[in-house]
């Protein structure tokens, strides 16, 4: 045994987070055979909960914000990167009044927790951590998005937001520190693991393999990006557990070089290397220009000599992640920005973008797609008037009732059909936040419905296949990018009513008709085949 020699695979460093201290009890010390233990009560473990989920549907890191006004001050940005940075700052200060969400997906609650060897609870963490979740999507006015199956094919919404994924480890010293995470199934879709052998690692096969894969990604997850790539991995699943976390930046502190003993570390250089990449894509802010990323993260892992596994992720725009500690002192909480607003700039935005053309949709549906018809993809449009909503549940019973013989509805045909569901309506306003979801879920039903006259204009966000394409050039129909990442500003600001007209069982999933007015969209497939993510 003289040759053994360990070594931690992750060594994280100085944690250098600013915290702020929680009024709250629920943590002792005590002394067991003569050594000093910190006692945890579940009701602390609750609070850590209610408060991280609370403050994460509403708050951003300070240096999130300042990557955006970045984005803004940058004169090498383009016009659309600017616009679409300068909407999510606005974004951010609406959603930090503590009413509407940043996002009206909010998320999948996962709480990723460490706790040290002298840390005593009763061994029921999960079910506390889950009490302040549940306490947190019952008293704000966030989305319930788990769904539980009742058999193989049926399934049902839970209406509480519940299950919450928790992942607790063991960890040295008399402290539980905990990441807790909100993320939504834009992001969370847009996490790819591949498994790749030694012939990828070299330089030239690596950047293929990067170029490749990040245009995969696309803008359904709402850019800027923080990206993240993970090579290697004892196994597929730590490889993807610590891409998760560096999504995140949990893992900045790790060492920048690696070693003999197994210990993962930060590649800068590639991290520099595919930014520029991603700057050189075209796709930018999710209309076109450089800001594709804001930052990326390269890990590399040790791994089975016959073994390496690949992933690559995002955090998007909505990032959301808080970390927070127990310790001997109390409890504290990741201090996030409290004051968007000082990210703004003294800027009209009228001079961040090209004009917007001005749609009313108040006409039918053959004017709305003539008017249309008359501009190019990447054309800023402000919508007003009626809209449809449905996304992927509706959508299937539509199909269902056309597959009966009983066809679709009238209003499918008359209005445009918005891609999106609904966070809760806080008192007093016409809706809850109310961003567009990823269109590509929806694009099987396109070429089948626009035969009947129904989707000839549709309203979401991210690229669509060629299906879409071909089907919009054959029977005249649109497909409008909307601005992701920023819900509580088109609640605020654009969305003037809201109503269930069909399948109330659905909750948020139901189809809904809503009035807007000045509510942005970019073209991005028109009546000629033009797409304008096929030329990137």
């Amino acid at each position: 045994m003289s040759d053994f020699n360990y070594a931690p695979i992750f060594e994280k460093g100085e944690d250098k987070t600013q915290y702020r201290k929680l009024d709250a009890d629920g943590v002792a010390t005590m002394e067991l055979g003569g050594q000093p233990f910190l006692k945890v009560e579940g009701e602390a473990l609750e609070q850590l909960a209610f408060e991280a989920f609370r403050d994460c549907q509403h708050l951003l890191r300070a240096s999130h914000l300042q990557q955006l006004r970045d984005v803004v001050d940058d004169p090498e940005a383009s016009d659309n990167d600017r616009y679409v940075a300068l909407i999510m700052l606005k974004n951010a200060v609406i959603a930090a009044a503590g009413v509407l969400p940043m996002c009206q997906d909010t998320g999948t609650a996962i709480v990723t927790g460490w706790r040290g060897g002298r840390v005593l609870t009763d061994g029921e963490d999960e079910i506390h951590f889950s009490r302040g979740i549940y306490r947190a999507y019952q008293e704000l006015n966030l989305r319930y998005s788990q769904v539980s199956a009742l058999d193989m094919f049926t399934e049902k919404n839970t209406k509480t937001n519940l299950p919450a994924q928790v992942d607790l480890y063991a960890d040295r010293g008399s402290a539980y520190k905990m990441l807790f995470m909100a993320k939504g199934g834009g992001s969370a879709n847009k996490t790819f693991l591949y498994q790749e052998t030694k012939a990828l690692l070299n330089p030239e096969s690596l950047a293929r393999f990067v170029d490749e894969k990040m245009r995969t990604l696309g803008t359904a997850a709402c850019p800027p990006y923080h990206l993240a790539l993970v090579i290697g991995g004892t196994s597929a699943e730590m490889n993807l557990k610590t891409l998760k976390l560096a999504t995140a930046r949990y893992y900045d502190g790790i060492p920048q070089q690696g070693g003999e003993l197994g210990q993962a570390f930060r590649d800068l250089e590639w991290e520099a290397k595919i930014l520029q990449m991603s700057r050189e894509l075209g796709i930018g802010a999710q209309f076109g220009g450089k800001y594709f990323c804001h930052d990326v993260r390269v890990i590399r892992l040790p791994r089975h000599g016959a073994s390496c596994p690949v992933s690559i992720g995002v955090s998007c725009s909505a990032d959301r992640q808080v970390l927070a500690k127990a310790t001997p002192e109390g409890l504290f909480m990741e201090a996030l920005e409290r004051d968007p607003a000082r990210f703004l700039p003294a800027t009209d935005p009228a001079d961040l973008s090209n004009e917007a053309v001005a749609i009313d949709m108040n006409r039918p549906m053959s004017e709305i797609r003539a008017e249309l018809s008359r501009y190019p993809v990447k054309t800023r449009v402000l919508l007003s008037g009626p809209l449809i909503v449905a996304r992927d549940i509706a959508h299937a019973k539509l199909k269902e009732e056309m597959d009966k013989g009983n066809g679709l509805p009238e209003y499918f045909r008359e209005y445009p059909v918005y891609y999106a569901g609904p966070a809760k309506t806080p008192d007093g306003m016409a809706s809850g936040s109310f961003g567009p979801t990823t269109s590509s879920r929806m694009d099987p039903y396109v070429p089948v419905f626009q035969p009947e006259g129904a989707s000839m204009v549709m309203l979401g966000k991210g690229n669509r296949s060629r299906a879409v394409k071909e089907s919009c050039k054959a029977n005249g129909g649109f497909y409008l990018g909307s601005i992701g990442g920023a819900a509580a500003d088109l609640a605020l600001n654009s969305i003037k009513k809201i109503e269930v007209i069909d399948y109330p069982e659905l909750g948020m999933e139901a189809v809904w008709k809503i009035d807007v007015e000045n509510f942005p969209a970019f073209i991005i497939m028109d009546d000629k085949g033009n797409d304008f993510f096929s030329g990137i």
